[in-house]
């Protein structure tokens, strides 16, 4: 009879820890738990950074405003104390209050007339 030959053996197959195996690898829960932690902060960051941004220009740009149209109305009483007082200098006080209404009314009405002209149609 011939000689039974031995078979080679197979290499044993080695099970190694696959990566994202909660079950085999140590380090799973520490580097889910660092990458969760990294996506919050970077929406975070994402989400708050233009959160702010938009607040701040809505509030800086309503108390702009707001000064604005204070500003414009004291500029609009200065202007027609200065008209009154200098019309009182040859007028008596009652005519020289509204000579300086109707030139100021005036100035006023020609400068939104100048800026109606000067729209465009949408």
């Amino acid at each position: 009879m011939a000689p039974v030959m031995a078979r080679p053996r197979a290499a044993r197959a080695t099970v190694e820890a696959m990566p994202g195996n909660p079950l085999t690898d140590p380090n799973w829960a520490n580097e889910v738990t660092d990458q969760v932690t990294e996506l919050v902060g970077k929406v975070r960051d994402t989400a708050t950074d233009k959160a702010i941004v938009a607040v701040r220009a809505i509030v800086f740009g309503l108390l702009g405003v707001v000064l604005g149209i204070v500003l414009l109305v004291l500029v609009i009483v200065a202007a027609t104390r200065g008209v009154q007082a200098a019309f009182d200098t040859f007028l008596d006080w009652p005519r020289a209050v509204y000579v300086s209404y109707f030139v100021v009314g005036g100035i006023l009405t020609l400068a939104g007339l100048l800026v109606m002209g000067k729209r465009t149609s949408a």
